[in-house]
């Protein structure tokens, strides 16, 4: 009946290329979200089966939705992370308007297990939220529910932590210390005036908010996703040219100063309280740990891969690349920093000519090779679970719509301010849009964030608002800057 009327209503009309091959994805979401609203069986069903396969279904449905969410992104010229995240809010509200049990959790995992530890109180849910958690978990398979749920959490977790090591594999630490003057002012001011404008902009729109939350907010607004920058410097090959070495170094500058600046602020929200002396302690561990990681870490990696010099080049190189990478963000965590410091810093650290000296040279498989199939699995768990803790619900305050909108005004203003950085005769405004996506370096700083309980679900879900409109934008302002330079002269930013 359906088609019938679709063909009558739109039988003398011709619909675009893009809005057929819409429908065609949007019809294929629906159809699998309604075959599948519900992926982990009753309690009664798995007494006999392996404990484990529960897990196994809930986190193959999670996957199916982050393949279906990035097939999209890719179908319409957008960054990978913008579907997933999409996918992610789609999901998380078609389950909470028909109370789906799996998706209930995952909406809540992180106060979830705070409470579970002893980190929080139930007192974090409000009433109605209290009574889902209730009916989810006191039915004979919520046990079953919290350990999927618990598990696809800490696969997020793990997702993150490879990306963050993959994000340091892409660059080393000469190229951190080549890549010049201006690229420095463009990432400290890519830094500072988003910060800064995020203070104001909260103080002005919502003057209640705790000091700890405004900084965090605040912190998040100044990150970078350099992924999505280098992919439409490549396309447009401007990644050689001087705004493509600007951004990129400037970049990566961005990624270890907004690390510092996450390190500084989580241990002021951990400490409770904001102390110069404890600011400054912070500031000096994170440097600490970087300077201590950059000396010893060389000589930790050529003594391990001595000893594993019997094994198979793809063995040593994959047993390596995890171990150091596991071990330098614990060793993070110990001194009061996030994972994913460690994480970033293992990646700046660790490049495969360290192997050379043990096994053949000739042998072209790379650090990068082994470890992005792990990437691949796990980071769309994180993306796609972001996205279904987004709670647009909570976006029906006036205020927190507002807020919102000044947050993404602030991001954007922010990092265009940062291509006044570079030096006379560079396209400011094309570095300035350069360095404007968040991705999934900001999605990292929120989550952090609601971990801690500084962030409330509104201020996460305007976040991530704030993220999506920024990772969609920077694209397409970006090739219009370039292109519109290249016209001739007189074009230049000024």
């Amino acid at each position: 009946m359906a088609r019938s009327w679709f063909r009558s209503r739109f039988a003398d009309k011709t619909l675009p290329e893009s809005a057929v091959a819409g429908g065609r994805i949007v019809s294929r979401f629906a159809a699998l979200l309604l075959l599948f609203p519900v992926p982990v069986p009753a309690a009664e069903q798995i007494v006999h089966t392996d404990p484990i396969a529960p897990v196994i279904l809930g986190v193959t449905w999670i996957l199916s939705m982050a393949l279906l969410g990035r097939f999209a992104a890719r179908r319409f010229h957008q960054p990978a992370v913008v579907g997933e995240l999409l996918m992610g809010i789609l999901v998380g509200h078609v389950g909470y308007l028909f109370s789906g049990d799996l998706v209930t959790l995952l909406r809540e995992v992180p106060q979830i297990f705070d409470v579970m530890s002893g980190m929080g109180t139930a007192s974090m849910f409000d009433g109605e939220t209290a009574a889902a958690l209730n009916r989810v978990l006191n039915q004979p398979d919520g046990g079953v529910m919290l350990q999927v749920a618990h598990s696809v959490d800490v696969f997020s977790r793990y997702g993150v932590i490879f990306l963050l090591f993959l994000v340091g594999l892409e660059s080393s630490v000469e190229e951190m210390r080549n890549v010049g003057a201006e690229s420095a002012r463009v990432a400290l001011i890519g830094i500072v005036a988003p910060f800064f404008l995020g203070v104001l902009t909260i103080q002005l729109l919502m003057p209640g908010l705790s000091g700890n939350t405004q900084m965090f907010v605040a912190a998040t607004l100044g990150a970078t996703s350099v992924g999505i920058t280098a992919r439409v410097l490549r396309e447009l090959n401007k990644e050689k040219s001087r705004e493509g070495h600007i951004i990129l170094g400037a970049a990566v500058m961005d990624d270890i100063l907004g690390l510092v600046v996450l390190a500084v602020v989580s241990g002021v929200v951990v400490s409770g309280e904001f102390e110069v002396g404890r600011a400054l302690w912070q500031v000096f561990l994170s440097a600490t740990f970087l300077g201590g990681a950059i000396a010893l870490g060389p000589h930790v990696l050529r003594y391990a891969i001595r000893f594993l010099g019997r094994l198979d080049l793809i063995e040593a190189k994959m047993f390596t690349s995890f171990l150091f990478v596991m071990l330098l963000a614990w060793i993070a965590n110990l001194a009061g920093l996030a994972t994913i410091v460690g994480a970033f810093t293992a990646g700046l650290i660790l490049h495969d000519s360290y192997f050379h000296d043990v096994f053949d040279p000739d042998k072209h498989v790379t650090i990068r090779d082994l470890i992005q199939p792990l990437e691949v699995v796990f980071v769309p768990i994180f993306f796609v679970l972001m996205g279904i803790q987004v709670k647009l619900e909570k976006l029906a305050d006036p205020q927190i719509l507002l807020l919102g909108g000044g947050l993404i005004i602030a991001a954007i203003i922010g990092k265009i301010v940062a291509g006044l950085g570079a030096g006379k005769g560079a396209r400011r405004l094309a570095i300035g849009f350069g360095m404007l996506p968040r991705g999934e370096v900001g999605l990292i700083f929120a989550s952090i964030g609601k971990v801690l309980g500084v962030m409330s679900d509104t201020l996460f879900s305007a976040i991530v608002i704030m993220v999506i409109v920024t990772t969609l934008l920077a694209p397409g302002l970006l090739k219009w800057s370039l292109r519109r330079a290249d016209q001739g002269p007189g074009q230049q930013s000024p």
